[in-house]
């Protein structure tokens, strides 16, 4: 395959559409339509998870209820299969809790006219002060 002219606009699209569902607690659920049964791969703070359920228990134990989100960048390449890599700069807010740093990594594979989220990496940037 060849590179992805429309990866900048892409990952923009797809960062926009992640985070509308994940931000909405109704939404969530529906994320499992982004991710693969089997071969999506999910590190989340730390906590390795495969698969489209899995990653799903994972989501949907989350306990806060509102979230406020800043996104600071996307930055985005594309890949040699089609597919698009994408790094989000953020700051996020949950329920009473103070904002925090935050990054996540998407690699989103291609399949068909569309793609699924084949690598997704997620941590709040949390530092041990002593």
């Amino acid at each position: 395959m060849t590179l992805n002219p429309a990866y900048e606009a892409i990952g923009k699209g797809f960062v926009q559409q992640y985070y509308a569902l994940f931000d909405d607690p109704n939404e969530r659920s529906k994320l499992v339509n982004l991710y693969n049964a089997e071969t999506s791969f999910m590190t989340f703070e730390g906590m390795q998870l495969q698969g489209a359920l899995k990653i799903m228990e994972k989501l949907s134990a989350l306990t806060f209820q509102k979230i406020n989100r800043i996104v600071t960048s996307v930055d985005s390449q594309p890949m040699f299969d089609g597919g698009v890599l994408i790094n989000v700069l953020g700051r996020l807010k949950t329920d009473d809790d103070p904002p925090h740093a935050y990054s996540q990594t998407f690699v989103l594979k291609p399949v068909a006219t569309s793609f699924y989220i084949q690598h997704d990496i997620f941590r709040l940037a949390l530092h041990d002060s002593l």
